[in-house]
Order: structure tokens, then sequence, then C-alpha cells
């Protein structure tokens, strides 16, 4: 009776494969920089040119829309398939985006940060509190982490994209940047350029918040997959 042969060192499993062609997370992360990059090029053109802050706003939409349309692309060309997370951050950049460019009105492309982000915290939360896992259902595939990781995760996710959601309905009001402008010595400022500003800040800090998990990541890995620690991020490290 013949025995099995031995596994050879070229033998490779399905799920060695499948990470194997995973492609690089730098590759998503430049792209969604990239799109922020251009955006917040755009603005300042437009600002430098002499255009108000809400028309320079309006006007460097356009950077917005086609930078979350070429992220869904590549996301789709790199994964071969509509990954949810970039799909939905991309849909909201999208349909925002137009409805800016439609009503010439820069109230929908803050707006979008807000709704976005507020969704998402309410399905987090709301998931969690009812036992589900909602996080993993959008990112299981690139954080390989196990069930008690995934429920803090999902815990510390839900608040931070709470806590960006008020914040940024505090930033994009008008009203509260008048009054708080005033008192610290920034009384002619545009509110559109501190709404502008405060997106440059949310990626910075987005990011940090991202690698802040990586700890926990690490020590609830289940397998030898690396971990795209800033794809949680998504939201807010796009336009």
């Amino acid at each position: 009776m013949s025995e099995p042969l031995p596994e050879t060192s070229g033998s490779q499993t399905p799920a060695t494969q499948t990470e194997k062609a995973s492609p690089p997370a730098w590759i998503r992360q430049s792209v969604d920089f990239g799109a922020l990059l251009a955006f917040g090029l755009a603005f300042l053109y437009f600002r430098l040119t002499g255009l108000p802050g809400s028309e320079a706003l309006v006007n460097a939409t356009w950077a917005l829309v086609a930078g979350s349309a070429v992220a869904v692309i590549v996301g789709l060309v790199l994964e071969r398939r509509l990954a949810v997370m970039p799909l939905l951050v991309g849909g909201f950049a999208l349909v925002f985006g137009v409805l800016t460019l439609v009503t010439k009105d820069d109230l929908f492309v803050k707006l979008k940060v807000t709704v976005l982000n507020g969704c998402l915290a309410v399905a987090l939360l709301g998931g969690g509190a009812l036992g589900k896992q909602p996080l993993k259902a959008l990112l299981g595939s690139v954080i390989p982490v196990n069930d008690r990781a995934w429920r803090i995760l999902t815990v510390r996710y839900g608040l931070y994209f709470l806590a960006v959601a008020v914040v940024n309905e505090l930033v994009r009001s008008v009203t509260v940047v008048g009054f708080v402008a005033p008192h610290i010595g920034l009384a002619h400022v545009d509110p559109a350029d501190v709404w502008v500003s405060f997106r440059g800040v949310l990626w910075i800090a987005s990011s940090v918040f991202g690698i802040s998990q990586l700890p926990l990541i690490m020590k609830n890995l289940v397998s030898d997959q690396k971990p795209d620690v800033l794809a949680p991020t998504e939201p807010d490290t796009l336009p």
C-alpha cells in the first residue's frame, strides 16, 4: 500500500494562494490619499484665483467625484471584486458630490461626512448591541482576527464614527465657526477654509486611530495574513 507523498515546500493551500494574491494595502492607501490631496489642491487653486470659499469648494468637488471614481475602479481592478467598504464610501462620495455640482451648494459635500459616519456608527453600535458583528462582515477578509477582537473593534469604531459625525456637524456650521473664530483671533476666516482644513486633520486623526488598534489586532490574529489596519478608516481617508 503506497504512502501519501509528503507536501513539498512549493505546495500551497487555497488560503495561502488567496493571501499571496491579495494586493498590497499601500496601493489602496496611496489612491485614497491621492484623491484627498487632489481635492485639497483643487480647492486651494480656486481660492488663489479669488473665488469665495463656498464657490471654490463646489468647483473642487469635481476632483472629489473623479478621485472617488478612480478609487472604486482601482479597488475593483486590484481586488477583482466590488469590496463592500470601498464601494460604500465611493458611492456616498459620488452621490453627494454630484448633488453638490448639480445644486451648486457646498452643503452636500460637507454633509456627506456626517451622513456616512453617522450611518456607520448606527450600524456598528446597533449591530453590536444585537450581538452581531457588522464590522467583520465589512472587513473580515482584510483583518483576520478572532471574534473577541471583532467585538472590541466594533465598539471602538462605532464610537469613533459617531464622534466624527458630531465634530463634522460643528465644523461645517457657519454659525458655530462664526461664533468661535473671533474668540481665537480668526474673525475673518472663511467657513469653507475651516472645513477643508478639518478634512486634512481628519485624515491624520483617522490614520492615527487606525494604527492605535494595531496592538489589539496583532494579539488576536488567526492567520499569518498581514492585516490592513487602516481599512476601517477609509470613510475618513477619502475626500
